[in-house]
Formats: structure tokens, sequence, C-alpha cells
């Protein structure tokens, strides 16, 4: 049987049925995690960028509720792993091991070969078994023995860890943390959010019954016509300003990397078809700024001192950065102020 492979997506969907299938997968992961919809949203536009998603917060939040419930509304296949010091390597990606029949060795796939793998508390594992994940994550494939494996589309890693208990674990080199697409944190729910979870919640858990709104094929049309959406030229220099603003920032020893910029630009492709557009505005790279590029950036030991967090360096860079003023007009167009035939600055033209 042929697995579906990272290229083999559709192409654009109607508007109507786009909306549909991402409304009901949204849906059905907010019957499990209450006042959460933006987080809800935003990890969706991540499976849909073909990215990978960090929930980092403290225990109790729902952090892996979150990558669990995502798993189940999707109807494809789901592998957990438990990051634990004692995680080998070949536990992730697979072994060859001898078979005394056929007196030759055959390939046992790991965890990795998913559709969605959930990684729970990444940072409890080794540097060693962490880096079974950087080619997986960043090619979509799998290396043991000489022999490349490709893995299906979707493919996702969902991975949580605690940044309060340090005791026992390993932080995330820059390499792993750069081949997340987007960081999140999950909060405390408002307390509204949280009455409706004792009602909700207190007797039993709703996630075992969660049942699947959609499946792979659907995902993959989904990617499909995300890749379609329209960035006109003015927003990809405005991602890429914003990037050179972190590499050039005084308080960063280490800036975004040009990954960096290429997924921002991807999530914001998702974040805009979520939103019902077909083209992307500077306003979804700003509210995409903190979650895709805080994570990658490095502050200087000054602002350690001073405490100052990269998701507040980051928001200060958009707030000074100006936002980009070309309206695309025709260079034949001659009337004062505008002309654009109909079209917003950032739309696409139309046939």
């Amino acid at each position: 049987m042929t697995q579906q492979t990272w290229d083999e997506v559709g192409g654009l969907l109607p508007h109507d049925e786009f909306r549909a299938a991402s409304e009901a997968i949204v849906a059905n992961i907010e019957q499990v995690i209450e006042g959460k919809t933006a987080t809800v949203r935003l990890a969706l536009a991540v499976l849909l960028a073909e990215g990978h998603l960090l929930i980092e917060d403290v225990p109790g939040v729902g952090k892996t509720k979150l990558a669990k419930a995502m798993a189940r509304s999707i109807d494809c296949s789901v592998r957990r792993i438990q990051f634990t010091p004692d995680l080998l390597p070949s536990d992730v990606t697979g072994v060859s091991v001898y078979n005394q029949e056929t007196h030759d060795f055959e390939f046992r796939p790991g965890a990795v070969f998913a559709n969605l793998v959930v990684g729970d508390e990444i940072n409890r594992a080794s540097p060693k078994t962490q880096s079974a994940l950087l080619e997986c994550m960043e090619e979509r494939q799998v290396t043991v023995d000489g022999v490349t494996y490709q893995l299906q589309t979707p493919f996702m890693v969902i991975a949580t860890q605690n940044p309060i208990e340090m005791e026992g674990t390993y932080p995330l080199p820059e390499a792993q943390r750069d081949r997340f697409t987007a960081r999140i944190a999950m909060g405390y729910p408002d307390p509204r959010a949280e009455l409706a979870m004792l009602d909700g919640h207190g007797a039993t858990d709703p996630l075992p019954g969660l049942r699947p709104v959609s499946d792979a094929a659907t995902v993959r049309r989904l990617i499909g016509h995300v890749r379609q959406v329209h960035v006109a030229d003015a927003v990809k220099q405005y991602a890429i300003d914003l990037v050179t603003a972190t590499r050039e920032a005084p308080d960063l020893r280490l800036g975004a990397s040009p990954r960096a910029t290429l997924q921002l630009l991807r999530t914001a492709r998702a974040v805009a078809a979520l939103e019902g557009r077909d083209y992307v505005l500077p306003d979804d790279l700003q509210v995409l700024a903190v979650p895709v590029l805080a994570h990658r950036i490095i502050p200087t030991a000054d602002a350690q001192l001073a405490r100052r967090t990269t998701d507040a360096i980051v928001s200060e860079l958009v707030h000074r950065l100006p936002l980009p003023h070309d309206r695309q007009r025709s260079p034949y167009d001659t009337r004062p102020g505008g002309g654009n035939n109909g079209r917003g600055p950032y739309e696409p033209r139309r046939p």
C-alpha cells in the first residue's frame, strides 16, 4: 500500500467546505478544552501549516489533554511517546531486528510512524533521544541503518514540557526548538471557564468519549487549500523585516533563522484561511510573531539579568516596526489615492 507523501495534497477548496471542516475540528477539541478558543485555533493552524507544536506551561493546565484531543478529533494514526530519561532513540525511530525464520533483518517502525505524534514531557529525555526527532520533523523521513523511510501526510509532532520543574530535565537545544513552528502556553482558565470545566468534567473525563470529526484525507485537502493562500510582496517583505529585527536587536545574542521566516509565512497562510480569507494580512504576522519567533531567540546576559523575556522582546520589536503601506497599485493607474479595481491592498488579482 502506497502512503500519501508530503507533497501529495490537493488545491483550493470552496470556502464553505474549508470553514465547515476546520470549525468542526475546533468545536470537537473545545468539548475537552474549556475557554481556550484562540489556543485551539492556533494549534490547528500549525497543523494546517505542516508544522510542529511545542506546548510549554505549568502542570495541570491541559497541555497533554489539548494534544490528545486534537489527535482524537482526526481519524488518523496517533502515537504517544512518554519521554523519560531511559528512552532510547530506537524507541522513537524504530529498529532493525533479526528474523530467525527469514534469516534477515526486518525493520520495526518506531512511534514516529504516525500522522500525529504526541511527545509528553519531551525535556525529560536525554539530548541523544531528543535528536531522534530532528530528521523526521524537518524532512518528513526517518533513516535507520542506511535505509530511508518516508513519513505519511499529515505529520505533526505535538510536544509538551514543563518550564518550571527543571530537576531531572534536559533543556531542548536550539536546533530542536527551531524545528517547532510555534510555542504556545495554555495559561490558567478564567473563572467562568473553570466553572464550566467543573460542571462538564467533574464526574467523568470527556476525552475518552471524543469521536473524530475529520480524517487524514480531509486534513490533506485543508493543507492543500492553505498552500494556495495569497501572500503579497509587501507582506513577504514585512515578514523578512520582522525576522531581521530579531537579528539586529541589542537585547538578543541569537536572532531567528530563515526557517523561522518560512514558518511564520506558512502559519500566517493557515491563520488567514481559518479567518475566511484567501490572502494574508500584516496583522496575521503581528499576531503570530511571539508564538513563532520567541522560542527561537536567545537573549543576552544583560537582558536575562533585567528579567526580560523573549516574548516581551519580540512584542516590543513588533510595536516598533512600521506596517507596510504598499497598496500594490498598477503602474498604469493614474487615479489619485487608490485604484485596486475593488481589491484590498493585499488581496490577489481576480480574473
